[in-house]
């Protein structure tokens, strides 16, 4: 069985789909769905069991899950709200749970492949990308909890403790289906499109952090591109050991982007091409985003090229086109 944590999520439901079209079904969804919401995420998709995340976590404790075989863990579940600042609140969620999750990633000898951020990076700028301490300086309370369990891992990789695949992928500014339940804090790919159906223009900031309008810098990654990558770490679907071939160890915190920053301008280009031309319009900078908002994010990917992972990125106009071209309105 695979345990996807998260998995009516935005990344957790998009990668249960992707096993799915690979075949795999026998999946156990780990999620809390007070926000019914994400139930439009997993219409179609193909499961055997669902825990809520406190239901899980108790099973981990009283070593309960009753799980004979696991085949992997895509750790997908955490707060991703940025805009938390109950620091006892995040670290239980995202540090604490994640090592209770390893641990009995460890005890069934099953991949981990979990969720990390470029939150972690904080303002850096060009050029400071690379997953090293000198360039981690969270902005905020997430970052520093998806920092922490980052610290812990290289840890035990550094003490040689960690007896099985365990690869952390910080995602960068990842768009794509199934992510409108995270309402201000989806995508502004997801923002920029809806304004630009729903009125015909699309506001974008003016300079700020350095840039000038509307030419602030993300590494826009498409969604199924990090599902592609969890399995592959996995060695799920296509990347599974033929017969007699032995299964691969990694053991890495690594960056999961496209390699590639663009301007908000390019990505109103590039929904332009798909939804028609609309109006751009320029507006002032959110105070309240002040001390909080990278300007500018491109992952370094050489760590993951290093793994000896050649996966092709998705360009941000290939994506654009496959999440509101190929995809039902309701889940984009």
């Amino acid at each position: 069985m695979y345990i996807v944590t998260g998995g009516a999520g935005f990344i957790g439901s998009n990668l249960v789909h992707e096993l799915n079209r690979h075949g795999i079904a026998d999946i156990l969804i780990v999620d809390n769905l007070a926000d019914s919401r994400k139930l439009v995420n997993l219409h179609g998709a193909r499961f055997v069991d669902y825990m809520d995340k406190r239901e899980f976590r108790r099973a981990l404790a009283a070593k309960a899950l009753g799980i004979p075989r696991v085949e992997a863990i895509f750790h997908q579940g955490a707060c991703s709200n940025t805009l938390v600042d109950d620091g006892v609140y995040m670290m239980d969620n995202n540090f604490t749970c994640s090592k209770e999750i390893l641990g009995y990633a460890i005890e069934q000898g099953a991949p981990l492949i979990y969720a990390s951020t470029a939150a972690v990076y904080g303002l850096s700028g060009p050029g400071h990308f690379t997953p090293t301490l000198e360039n981690e300086r969270p902005l905020n309370i997430y970052g520093f909890s998806k920092l922490a369990f980052d610290h812990h891992v290289r840890q035990r990789i550094a003490e040689g403790s960690l007896p099985i695949t365990v690869v952390g992928l910080r995602y960068f500014n990842v768009y794509g289906p199934r992510e409108a339940h995270k309402g201000r804090m989806a995508s502004v790919v997801h923002h920029f499109s809806k304004q630009i159906v729903d009125t015909g223009k699309v506001e974008l900031f003016e300079a700020s952090g350095g840039y000038g309008n509307g030419e602030q810098r993300r590494d826009f990654v498409f969604v199924r591109d990090l599902a592609q990558l969890n399995l592959y770490y996995a060695q799920a679907g296509p990347w599974a050991p033929q017969v007699g071939e032995k299964r691969r160890t990694w053991q890495a915190v690594v960056n999961a982007g496209s390699g590639r920053s663009s301007s908000f301008n390019e990505v109103a280009r590039a929904l332009m091409q798909v939804h028609g031309n609309a109006r751009i319009e320029y507006i002032p900078f959110p105070s309240d985003l002040s001390a909080r908002y990278q300007h500018f994010t491109e992952a370094d990917l050489t760590g993951l090229r290093e793994t000896g992972c050649d996966l092709p990125m998705t360009s941000l106009e290939e994506g654009v086109r496959e999440t509101f071209v190929q995809t039902e309105p309701m889940l984009v």
